[in-house]
């Protein structure tokens, strides 16, 4: 993966809002309405024509498809694969059991999204027999950028890891949830693997190392949900085996939502398991108000030699729209918690539109956003070069 050897380097975490003629397909897809596949596959490749160019005009470095395809960052394998039907049953978050009317006020936002709390379950052997789909979006998003006027520095390709879909896909069939979680690592290997032989950077989407712990694990002892981390992070080394550490990159969250997150698991509860994991570049949420001070647990907890770190310094959850010496600020500071500015690539703390229809950011301050990451970035390179 590039390093940010002259000066910062900037990327996202993957999703961005997609047009709304798109995200209307998307969603009645999805919900198992009949599409338009024509209209469909149209409206994908002029989304992600039009996500690519503006990426490059927003000063974007290492850009992606922003899953344009997608109706949701991680239900999306519920179409490649066999096994799931019916409907999963997802508990509620601690905080929106205890913050009732904010937990009303997102589910009204949430009324015309794809599914998120009611995506399929696990009801037979999951199975990845037919990679079509993986294969058309990797060569979609490839041939889009050969013919973008400049390119990337480096391209991206964003997946779901075996324990976020197993805490958001549920398990009706397997006797166990470690069993559960490891056959999923075992299919979405060639998912992976497919992405990496297409010369894209992997990123895997691990909400699960965080969020989970105050929904799937919200009964668990702190260190049962630790042992769950340590059992999910095995599973993505058994996946990615065969792919270099240094095109991998990991990024985990407390979930992309703007709830009260007043049970969200501390950063140093699970980075010393989330470190165990096989991978070049570590990405995560530092710019939002419940987890910007944890760029503190880096300094005490060193990354491994030569990973890169990739700190969200931009919120994705509200419409303010940071100002570029706050960015240039945040970043600072994390490049001093991690000693070695050439390691660090400024980046957003989620994606911008995880799920198709729930988006919280509107699409033009997305842009907005991005600018001001680029433009932070460079403040920060004028200060630390």
């Amino acid at each position: 993966m590039r390093r940010s050897d002259e000066r910062l380097l900037t990327t996202h975490v993957g999703s961005i809002p997609r047009p709304a003629a798109l995200r209307d397909l998307l969603v009645r897809q999805d919900r198992g309405e009949p599409v338009d596949e024509g209209a469909l596959a149209r409206e994908t490749e002029a989304a992600v024509r039009e996500v690519v160019a503006r990426q490059l005009a927003a000063g974007i470095d290492v850009g992606n498809d922003g899953e344009q395809p997608r109706a949701g960052f991680s239900t999306y394998v519920a179409r490649r694969m066999r096994g799931f039907g019916g409907e999963s049953k997802r508990l509620p978050s601690r905080d929106l059991i205890d913050f009732p009317d904010y937990a009303a006020m997102l589910a009204d936002r949430r009324r015309s999204a794809a599914r998120i709390t009611n995506a399929p379950e696990a009801v037979g052997d999951v199975r990845y027999e037919d990679l079509g789909e993986a294969e058309r979006e990797c060569d979609l998003f490839l041939r889009v950028t050969a013919a973008a006027p400049r390119p990337f520095a480096e391209r991206f390709m964003t997946a779901v890891s075996p324990g976020t879909i197993a805490t958001i896909l549920l398990n009706r069939h397997y006797d166990s949830h470690e069993r559960y979680v490891m056959a999923l690592a075992r299919e979405m290997r060639k998912e992976y693997e497919l992405i990496h032989a297409r010369g894209l950077v992997l990123q895997l989407d691990c909400p699960d190392l965080a969020m989970e712990r105050v929904r799937f694990f919200q009964h668990e002892s702190l260190e049962g949900f630790q042992r769950a981390v340590a059992l999910h992070i095995e599973a993505i080394n058994q996946a990615i085996v065969n792919i270099p550490a240094d095109r991998v990159r990991l990024h985990l969250c407390w979930g992309n939502y703007d709830g009260p997150h007043v049970h969200d698991v501390a950063l140093e509860a699970v980075l010393s398991l989330v470190l165990r994991a096989r991978v070049g570049a570590l990405s995560m949420p530092l710019g939002n108000p419940r987890h910007q001070h944890e760029h503190r647990v880096l300094a005490r907890h060193r990354l491994p030699e030569g990973m890169l770190f990739i700190p969200g310094v931009i919120d994705t959850t509200t419409n303010y729209v940071e100002h570029p010496e706050v960015v240039a600020d945040r970043l600072v500071q994390i490049v001093e918690a991690i000693g070695d500015k050439t390691r660090v690539l400024a980046s957003t703390d989620c994606g911008f539109g995880t799920f198709a229809g729930s988006e919280m950011c509107a699409p033009s301050v997305v842009w907005a956003k991005l600018r001001a990451l680029r433009e932070g970035a460079d403040l920060a390179t004028h200060r630390l070069w």
